[in-house]
C-alpha cells in the first residue's frame, strides 16, 4: 500500500435549487434533497419543477463504516433497526398546513390512497412493491426534533463502508450506485473506500415508491432476478456480476466488522431483485434524463482523529455540469482538499438561445431515455391526454455558469496559508500534503529536504508504468538546488569529512543520507538508492543502538537532514577554487546614449554594488571589473594605488584579446573610489558617440580568456542587434510567418556561433547574463544562448523609457548581483532501483545524459526532471531521490550540496491523485511546452497541452469516479485547478496565439519560463490581487517574525473589481495599484496627497511617504510582496478608464477574462467538459506523440 494512514472518507451530499449550507434545511418545496434537523434525508416532493433534477452535485469520498462510534446507516434511527410493520400500527399523517397530501401514495413506504380517494384515480408516479395481505396501511410519523408535516421516510437502502478506507474508489452524486473501476474490482473488499456494499437491489426510479430493505427481505425471501436491462445500459454489463458479488453481504449490521465478514464470503445469487418501471411524462422544455436512485446519503462523517493521526487529504471529487450549471458556493470557507459545490445553475442569465446540441438533446431524450411505460388500462380521459398531440418543442434558454461556484484559487491558496500560518511543516510527515508553492511557510527539516528544493508531481509514486499510464499524468520532479530559505528557517549545514571525503556507496556513488540502513553492528551501510551493500571507512565507524542507529546520531547532521552541504577535497576540482568575479560590460554606442540607458546603467551598477553606507554587497573577496565597447572593446586598468582607471582599446575585433593582467578585476572595497569615479566618467566619454554597431561577440571571448582560470559572472548591456565583428547577425524578422507552420524557425538561432561561445564559457565557469534594450528586432533567440546556455538569464527593455523602466531596472540588477549564487557547477539527479531519469528542462548545457554543466546558478534558477519506470517498484520500499550540486561558492569555497528526498509507493491510482501536486505539475508540463515549441507549431503545442489536460481528468474520470453519470463533469481534488492553470498557461506571452506577438518577446519568456521556479511560475499564471482599501488593523503590520498580514484576496476578473476600490496586483514581474473611478478622495489623499483621481502621477515608480494608517499599510505589504519575490517589481499606477497602455497591460493580467486571443475561464471550463465526455465514451488508446506523456 501507500503507506500513509488513510482517514475515514465522508459522504456525498447534494443541495437543490434554493438551498444553503450542507445539513440545513431549506424552505419547503425547494431543493430536491435535504438534510432534516435529525441527520436523516429528507425527500422533497417537487413535481411541477421545471426540468429533472440538475445533476450538479458534489462527489466526496467515502462513507464511513456502520458500527463506528457515532455512526449508523442512513436508514436506521436512534436506538437501532424498526421492527417490521405489524398489523394496526398505521397511523395517519398529519395534514401538511391544513390540507391533505397532494399524493398520498408517496408519503411513506407501502402507503396506497384509498380507491375513493381523488388519488386513486391518478396514473401511478412508479412501481409499488407488493403489499402484505390482511395489513393496514401504515404512514410515518414526524420523527424527535423534525417539524410537523416533515415525517421521515426511510431510506431505500443502507450504505455501508469499510472501516479502513486504502483505496479510492469514490461516491458519485447523490442517487447514483458506485460502481468499481477495473483497477477497484482487482483490490480486496476493505480496500474498496466508498463502494456501496451489500446492496441486493436496483435503484429505485424516479419518484418511485420505496419500501424498506427489510420488508423487501421479507417480501421475497428467495428471489432474485438480473438488474433491469435500462440500468444495465446505463452502468455497464459489468455491474451485474459486482451486484451478484455483493448480493449476500451482511446489510444493515452495526455490529464490528468481523461480524461482517461472512457476508463477503456468501455465495452470490443471481442477480437483485427487478423493480418494474415507472411512468416518467417529461414537460415540454424540459430535458429528462433517467435517475437510478433517488436518496442521498447524508450521515455525517464519523468525528475525531484517524487512529491519533492528523486528517488525510481525501481524494475529493468536485462535480460540475458545464451544460446545466454549478451549485451554490458554501458561505463557510472548506479546507483544501473538501470545496463543496452543488446548487443548479438555472438561475440567471436565461435568455440566450441553447446551443445546437442541447437544442438536439431536448428533442431526442424524452424518446431515449424515457422509462417504459407500464401495462394498464386507461380511461377515455386518459387516453385522449396520453394520445394528443404534443405542442411543438420550444427552445430552453441556456444558462450560463455563475463564476462564483467553479474551482477558485483564491479558496484554495488562502485555505492552505492559514493551515501553514502558525503550524509549521515537518518535511518526513507521511500524513501531511506538502504545502503549496505560493504559501508562506516554516519548514522544518526531518529527513525529506524542505519543498523549496525539490517538488514532485505527485508524493505516491506508481509502483508499474502502467499504473502512470493510465492515471495519464507525467512523473517529473521540479529542483530548485539554491532556493533561499525563509527567515526563520535553519541554515543548511556543512559537513567536512577531510581528505577522505563524504562517504558515498561504491556502485551508484549516492552521498550518505538519512535513508542508508545501516547493519551488521555498524560496519557496513545500505544504500537506499541502489539496495547495495557498503563497507564503512574506519574513521565513520560507530555503535548502532537496539533500534539500528547510530549512538552518534545527534552529531551526525548528514544523518538527520534531507539537505546537506559537505566540503569537498581536490579530487572535486576542476581549477583552483576562488571567489566569483563580476564583470559589467556596458555598450555606449549611439543608441545607448540616446535612450538613457548607459547614464542609468552606470547608476544602477553603484547601487548593486555598494548600499547606501558605502558597504559592498558582494560577497567577501568577490571582485569586480568593467569594460566598456561599440565597434571596439575597452579595457580599463582599476587598480587601486592609481588616482584614476586607465582605458586601453582593443579595435581588432576579428582577435580580440586581453591587453592587462593586473587591474582588471579589484575588489571593490580597496578600489571604490577607482571605479565609482570611472563609473561618472563614462556617460560623459561617450555622450558624442555616434558608432552604431556594438561587437557582443568579441566582448564574450575577451571576457571567457579573462576568466578561463577562475570563472565568474558576466554581466552585458546590448542595446542593438550585432551586424558587424565576430558573431554578426542579420535581420531576419518576418511578421508573415507568425501563426504559420514556419514561426517556429525564428525561435531556432541563426547559427552556432553564440551557442559554441556559450559552451565554451561553460569550460571556463563563465555565467552571462544580458540586460536587452532593444528598439527593434535584436534577434534573442540566437543572442540569448549565452544566457540559457551558461545558465544566466535574459532582461527585456523594449523601446527603454527611463521615467517607465529605469527604476525596475535598477531594481532588477540590484537582485542579479546579490542573490545566492554558485558557478562552475555540475547537478546529478540520482533515483532509486526501478526509475530512470530520462529529460530534463531548464537553462544548461549537457555533455551526456546523467550530468547538467553549469557555468552558474543562482536562487531562482529551477530544472525540470521527468522519471519514468524501468521496472516494477515494491510498494513496501519507499523510491528515493538524491540531488547533488557540485559548486563554488561567491565566497570561493569548494561545495557539494545535497538533496535527499523519500516517498511511498502506491499500487492505487487514487492515491496518485490524491497526493498529486497541481502547482509542480503545470509548471512541469509548461516546461515540456516550452521544450516542444522549438519542433513543433505553437498551435499544436496548445491542442497538446488542452489534450494533455483533457487526458488527466478523463483518467481520473474513468477509473476513479466512473459511476458518475455521464453529464457531470468530475475533477479530482488535487487537479480541480488544471483547467483554470492550463488557460493561463494558454495566456502566456511564450504560447498565446496572435499576430501581434513578435519572435523576440514571445522567445524571451519561453526561456524565462524554462528556468522558473515552482512559487514564481504560480504567481506568473495567476496573479496575486489584493484589496487596498479599509483594510483591517491587522492588515499590512509587520509581526515578530516579519510576516505581513494579507488582506483576503481576490480572484482575478475584471468583474470583481469595485469602482469605489483599490487593488494590489503582482504576477512576480511587476505590480499594478488600480484605483477605481469613484474611489473616495480621503483615500486618496491618505496614500498619493492630492484629492481627484486626475491628480495622481501615473508615472510614480514608488508611493509618497504620508504618514496615515492607509499609506502605511499600502506600503508595508508593498514591500513584503517584493521581499517574497526574487525580481523587482515595478509599481504601475492604473487608473480606471485614463491609461492608454497601463490599463490594457493592467487588464490582459485578469486570467479569469476573455483576453489575449483566448476564451474565459468559464468558457474554457466547458469545453474541457465537452472533451473529457467524448473522451470518456470513446475507446482508450496510448499517445506517443507527445513529450511529457509516460511512455
Amino acid at each position: 500500500m501507500s503507506g500513509y494512514p488513510q482517514q475515514q472518507q465522508q459522504r456525498p451530499y447534494y443541495i437543490g435549487p434554493g438551498q444553503g449550507q450542507p445539513g440545513q434545511q431549506g424552505p419547503p418545496g425547494q431543493g430536491q434533497f435535504a438534510q432534516a434537523p435529525n441527520g436523516f434525508p429528507q425527500q422533497q416532493q417537487q413535481q411541477q419543477q421545471k426540468g429533472p433534477p440538475s445533476p450538479y452535485v458534489n462527489a466526496r469520498p467515502g462513507p464511513p463504516m456502520p458500527g463506528q462510534p457515532g455512526v449508523r446507516p442512513n436508514n436506521m434511527p436512534p436506538g437501532g433497526p424498526r421492527p417490521p410493520m405489524q398489523p394496526g400500527q398505521g397511523v395517519p399523517r398529519p395534514p401538511v398546513n391544513g390540507a391533505p397530501h397532494p399524493y398520498p401514495h408517496q408519503q411513506n413506504p407501502g402507503i396506497r390512497p384509498h380507491p375513493g380517494s381523488p388519488s386513486a384515480s391518478r396514473p401511478p408516479m412508479g412501481p409499488r412493491p407488493p403489499m402484505p395481505m390482511n395489513q393496514p396501511l401504515r404512514t410515518a410519523s414526524p420523527l424527535p426534533g423534525q417539524a410537523p408535516g416533515m415525517a421521515h421516510a426511510p431510506s431505500p437502502r443502507p450504505i455501508h463502508a469499510p472501516p479502513t478506507p486504502t483505496s479510492t474508489a469514490l461516491n458519485g452524486p447523490p442517487g447514483q450506485r458506485a460502481q468499481a473501476s477495473p483497477l477497484q474490482q482487482q483490490q480486496p473488499p476493505y480496500a474498496r473506500a466508498g463502494t456501496p456494499l451489500g446492496h441486493s437491489q436496483p435503484p429505485p426510479m424516479p419518484f418511485q415508491q420505496q419500501t424498506p430493505p427489510q420488508q423487501q427481505q421479507e417480501q421475497q425471501p428467495s428471489q432474485q432476478q438480473a438488474p433491469p436491462a435500462a440500468f444495465i445500459e446505463q452502468n455497464g454489463a459489468g455491474m451485474n456480476g459486482m451486484y451478484n458479488q455483493m448480493a449476500g453481504m451482511s446489510l444493515g449490521s452495526n455490529g464490528p466488522v468481523d461480524q461482517q465478514a461472512p457476508g463477503f464470503g456468501a455465495v452470490p445469487p443471481q442477480g437483485p431483485p427487478q423493480a418494474p418501471a415507472a411512468e416518467y411524462k417529461p414537460k415540454v422544455g424540459a430535458r429528462p434524463k433517467r435517475v437510478f436512485a433517488t436518496d442521498p446519503s447524508t450521515v455525517p462523517p464519523a468525528q475525531g482523529m484517524n487512529n491519533g493521526m492528523p486528517p488525510l487529504p481525501q481524494p475529493g471529487m468536485n462535480s460540475y455540469d458545464a451544460q446545466n450549471g454549478m451549485g451554490q458556493q458554501q458561505q463557510q470557507q472548506q479546507s483544501y482538499g473538501s470545496q463543496q459545490f452543488g446548487q443548479p445553475l438555472s438561475q440567471g442569465y436565461a435568455q440566450q438561445p441553447p446551443a445546437p446540441y442541447q437544442q438536439q438533446q431536448q428533442q431526442q431524450q424524452p424518446i431515449m431515455n424515457q422509462p417504459p411505460m407500464p401495462q394498464q388500462s386507461m380511461g377515455m380521459g386518459q387516453q385522449q391526454q396520453q394520445f394528443r398531440p404534443q405542442q411543438p418543442i420550444q427552445p430552453v434558454a441556456k444558462p450560463k455558469i455563475d463564476p462564483d461556484q467553479i474551482p477558485s484559487p483564491v479558496a484554495v491558496q488562502e485555505n492552505d496559508q492559514a493551515q501553514w500560518d502558525d503550524t509549521p511543516f515537518i518535511t518526513s510527515s507521511k500524513t501531511l500534503v506538502t504545502p503549496l508553492a505560493s504559501s508562506d511557510f516554516m519548514a522544518i527539516d526531518e529527513g525529506n529536504c524542505n519543498p523549496r528544493f525539490f517538488r514532485m508531481t505527485t508524493y505516491n509514486v506508481p509502483n508499474t508504468e502502467d499504473l502512470l499510464s493510465t492515471a495519464q499524468m507525467p512523473m517529473g520532479l521540479i529542483i530548485q538546488p539554491l532556493a533561499k530559505l525563509r527567515a526563520d528557517e535553519a541554515p543548511i549545514e556543512t559537513v567536512d569529512f577531510g581528505d577522505a571525503g563524504p562517504a558515498r556507496c561504491r556502485r551508484c556513488k549516492a552521498y550518505i543520507n538519512p535513508y542508508m540502513i545501516f547493519t551488521n553492528g555498524g560496519q557496513r551501510f545500505v544504500c537506499n538508492l541502489c539496495l547495495f551493500e557498503n563497507e564503512i571507512d574506519p574513521n565513520y565507524f560507530c555503535n548502532l543502538d537496539m533500534s539500528g542507529r547510530r549512538l552518534d546520531i545527534d552529531q551526525r547532521p548528514e544523518l538527520r537532514n534531507g539537505t546537506i552541504e559537505f566540503a569537498v577535497p581536490k579530487e572535486y576540482w576542476n581549477k583552483s577554487p576562488a571567489a566569483a568575479a563580476y564583470v559589467f560590460a556596458i555598450d555606449v554606442s549611439w543608441s545607448a546614449v540616446q535612450s538613457g540607458m548607459l547614464i542609468n546603467c552606470v547608476e544602477g551598477i553603484k547601487e548593486a554594488l555598494w548600499d547606501a553606507n558605502g558597504v559592498s554587497r558582494l560577497a567577501p573577496g568577490a571582485q569586480v571589473g568593467i569594460l566598456t565597447y561599440d565597434k571596439t572593446v575597452h579595457f580599463y586598468n582599476l587598480s587601486s594605488g592609481l588616482e584614476q582607471a586607465q582605458m586601453m582599446v582593443v579595435p581588432d575585433v576579428d582577435d580580440v584579446f586581453v591587453p592587462l593582467s593586473d587591474g582588471f578585476l579589484v575588489s571593490p572595497e580597496t578600489s571604490k573610489s577607482i571605479v565609482e569615479a570611472l563609473l561618472d566618467t563614462i556617460p560623459q566619454l561617450f555622450a558624442e558617440n555616434k558608432t552604431t554597431d556594438p561587437v557582443i561577440g568579441a566582448v564574450v571571448q575577451a571576457v571567457r580568456m579573462a576568466l578561463e582560470n577562475r570563472g565568474g559572472k558576466l554581466v552585458m548591456f546590448q542595446t542593438a542587434l550585432p551586424i558587424s565583428g565576430p558573431g554578426a547577425l542579420k535581420q531576419r524578422e518576418d511578421s508573415k510567418l507568425y501563426g504559420t507552420d514556419k514561426e517556429r524557425t525564428l525561435f531556432a538561432p541563426q547559427d552556432d556561433f553564440y551557442k559554441k561561445l556559450a559552451e565554451s564559457c561553460v569550460d571556463a565557469g563563465l555565467s552571462i547574463d544580458l540586460f536587452l534594450f532593444p528598439n527593434a528586432y535584436i534577434d534573442v533567440a540566437t543572442l540569448g544562448c549565452l544566457s540559457s546556455i551558461t545558465g544566466g538569464e535574459s532582461h527585456m527593455f523594449p523601446n527603454f523609457n527611463p521615467v517607465r523602466d529605469a527604476v525596475k531596472f535598477k531594481g532588477n540588477l540590484a537582485k542579479l548581483v546579490t542573490r545566492p549564487f554558485g558557478y562552475n557547477a555540475l547537478m546529478r539527479v540520482r533515483c532509486s532501483t526501478g526509475l530512470r531519469i530520462t529529460e530534463h528542462f531548464g537553462n544548461f548545457h549537457m555533455k551526456n545524459s546523467t550530468d547538467l554543466e553549469l557555468a552558474g546558478i543562482d536562487s531562482e534558477k529551477a530544472f525540470g526532471v521527468l522519471v519514468k519506470h524501468d521496472g516494477k517498484l515494491d510498494e513496501k520500499i519507499e523510491a528515493s531521490f538524491q540531488v547533488a550540486l557540485l559548486y563554488t561558492t561567491a565566497d570561493g569555497l569548494r561545495r557539494v550540496r545535497v538533496h535527499n528526498f523519500s516517498t511511498p509507493v502506491t499500487t492505487l491510482l487514487g492515491n496518485v491523485f490524491r497526493w498529486a501536486d497541481m502547482d509542480t505539475t503545470i509548471n512541469f508540463l509548461a516546461k515540456g511546452a516550452i521544450a516542444q515549441g522549438l519542433s513543433k507549431p505553437l498551435n499544436d503545442v496548445r491542442e497538446a497541452l488542452t489534450e494533455k489536460c483533457v487526458k488527466i481528468l478523463s483518467a481520473y474520470r474513468k477509473n476513479c469516479a466512473s459511476s458518475t453519470a455521464p453529464g457531470q463533469l468530475i475533477l479530482p481534488e488535487s487537479y480541480k485547478l488544471f483547467p483554470l492553470y492550463a488557460l493561463t498557461l494558454l495566456k502566456s506571452k511564450s504560447l498565446r496565439s496572435g499576430m501581434d506577438m513578435n519572435s523576440d518577446i514571445r522567445v524571451h519568456h519561453m526561456r524565462m519560463l524554462r528556468s522558473m521556479g515552482v512559487s514564481e511560475s504560480i504567481a506568473f499564471f495567476y496573479p496575486r490581487m489584493v484589496p487596498v482599501f479599509d483594510m483591517d488593523e491587522k492588515v499590512g503590520v509587520r509581526g515578530p517574525t516579519g510576516r505581513v498580514l494579507f488582506p483576503p484576496l481576490v480572484r482575478v476578473s475584471v468583474a470583481r473589481l469595485n469602482p469605489a476600490g483599490a487593488y494590489l496586483l503582482e504576477n512576480g514581474q511587476c505590480m499594478f495599484l488600480w484605483l477605481g473611478r469613484d474611489i473616495p478622495s480621503n483615500y486618496l489623499m491618505d496614500v498619493f496627497g492630492v484629492s481627484t483621481l486626475d491628480e495622481v502621477d501615473p508615472n510614480l515608480r514608488h508611493l509618497p511617504e504620508i504618514e496615515s494608517q492607509t499609506s502605511n499599510q499600502l506600503r508595508t505589504v508593498a514591500a513584503y510582496m517584493q521581499e517574497q519575490r526574487g525580481k523587482y517589481l515595478n509599481l504601475v499606477v492604473v487608473r480606471q478608464g485614463r491609461g492608454q497602455h497601463e490599463e490594457p497591460e493592467f487588464l490582459s493580467l485578469l486570467a479569469e477574462d476573455k483576453n489575449n486571443d483566448a476564451m474565459s475561464y468559464v468558457d474554457y471550463l466547458c469545453a474541457i467538459h465537452r472533451k473529457i465526455q467524448t473522451e470518456v465514451s470513446s475507446k482508450p488508446y496510448e499517445n506517443h506523440t507527445r513529450l511529457w506523456t509516460t511512455r
